[in-house]
């Protein structure tokens, strides 16, 4: 898919300010400094459209970005990472509920991107996201994002590793070389229907 126009759309602190479901959304889950905003501007091919910071926990709210491509329209929706977080223990609790109530409701949502860091193992948290989801019976798919600061003896077993643990196929990412892109948009786009 070629991406024409990217752009931000809202931000939304409480489920009350989310926007009027109108397009088909993707959502990106995982824990504080995976790689979610530079994943999501990869494939947005816009470098600055979400703000990527070396400090866990900056994403606050749940952020919606309209992206036209050359198949249709989509929202990319960044959600607020979860574990480690440089932000006060009040806020991170109000995360989770918003974070579920958007999860299990949403009706635009049509396909959840869960992404994980292939040089650690899953969390608790990772593993709580994906029964929620299995529970709401959400489609999902799983990245392993930074796979560049992997060497190539250490890429296939570790994928493997997470899939194992999973138990769902790992897609390969990287946004420094751009690896897995396309193989990212094209299951993006058949879970939407822009195909």
């Amino acid at each position: 898919m070629k991406v024409i126009e990217a752009r931000f759309v809202a931000a939304a602190p409480t489920v009350a300010a989310l926007p009027p479901p109108r397009l088909p959304e993707v959502a990106f889950a995982g824990r504080s400094n995976v790689g979610k905003s530079s994943l999501i501007s990869t494939l947005a091919e816009r470098k600055k459209l979400v703000r990527v910071s070396r400090r866990p926990g900056r994403t606050r709210s749940i952020n919606f970005f309209e992206v036209r491509t050359d198949a249709g329209l989509l929202v990319l929706v960044d959600l607020p990472g979860y574990g480690y977080a440089e932000a006060p223990a009040a806020e991170r609790r109000r995360w989770g509920p918003l974070v579920t109530s958007y999860l299990r409701d949403r009706e635009a949502l049509c396909l959840n991107v869960v992404i994980l860091d292939p040089r650690r193992d899953l969390a608790d948290d990772d593993l709580d996201l994906l029964r929620m989801l299995t529970d709401f019976g959400r489609p999902t798919m799983l990245v392993a994002t930074k796979m560049d600061k992997l060497s190539k003896a250490q890429r296939k077993p570790a994928v493997e590793r997470l899939s194992s643990a999973a138990g769902l196929p790992v897609l390969p990412f990287s946004a420094h070389t751009g690896e897995g892109s396309a193989a990212v948009w094209q299951v993006v786009g058949r879970a939407c229907g822009i195909v």
